[in-house]
């Protein structure tokens, strides 16, 4: 009897234990959606127009990125007087890439189709995060550039992971790891994040995003713009 009280003491333990840490990841979620705007001024996102450009071996690279709230999403690139494309929508993707050589656009695979439905979501992923069918576990802390960020680990509804690191002043994402496809094969990408401002809507985003490839720097941010939504067809 003493032995089966000990069990049962050891498992209500760690049953409160892992309760303490959902909430306190729960917590964290919560001031990080509250420093970005809150969850009342995201939610009321449709579409988002981002123009930015950067400089990868010299050669100047803009990228044009449209969103309209899960149905679409499509980034224009254009570089060395070429302009190619990622499309991606519910049940289909292409990409276009003239600069490796194509002449015309290849459709996604249903497995990467599949895995870029987190692309669709204009909102953010934190946005309700349980309800689109999204897990979040708190890591404790790590280290970015002398500071002990938030570590949390988030598993899609799709199964991709994402590892996002939040300042623990500002409670704004500083960095997110995780793994995409490139040439075929799986890498780990490091992307981070800096220069947040507060746009009219009442939203803050990053103005400069550092890619494995270079910085870039967004210079134009439009919200609830209408878009017409045949873009989104390779």
């Amino acid at each position: 009897m003493k032995t089966l009280r000990f069990l049962l003491s050891g498992a209500l333990a760690l049953a409160t234990l892992f309760t303490a840490q959902a909430q306190t990841a729960d917590e964290i979620i919560n001031k990080h959606i509250e420093a970005i705007g809150g969850a009342a001024n995201w939610k009321k996102v449709n579409s988002v127009i981002t123009a930015g450009s950067l400089t990868v071996q010299g050669a100047e690279v803009s990228i044009t990125s449209t969103v309209v709230h899960n149905k679409g999403a499509r980034q224009d690139i254009s570089v060395m007087g070429m302009t190619g494309y990622t499309i991606v929508s519910p049940t289909a993707g292409w990409n276009l890439a003239p600069w490796n050589g194509q002449t015309t656009a290849e459709a996604m695979t249903a497995e990467d189709v599949k895995e870029s439905q987190d692309q669709l979501d204009a909102q953010g992923t934190l946005i309700d995060y349980k309800t689109k069918g999204h897990t979040v576990e708190l890591l404790g802390t790590e280290d970015i550039e002398g500071t002990e960020c938030h570590k949390l680990k988030i598993t899609l509804k799709t199964g991709k992971t994402e590892t996002i690191y939040l300042d623990p002043k500002s409670f704004y994402m500083v960095r997110m790891t995780g793994k995409q496809k490139a040439n075929g094969q799986e890498v780990e990408v490091t992307t981070t994040f800096a220069n947040y401002q507060k746009l009219p809507e009442g939203i803050v985003i990053p103005m400069s995003v550092t890619l494995p490839f270079g910085e870039m720097t967004v210079s134009k941010v439009e919200i609830n713009k209408p878009v017409d939504e045949s873009i989104f067809k390779g």
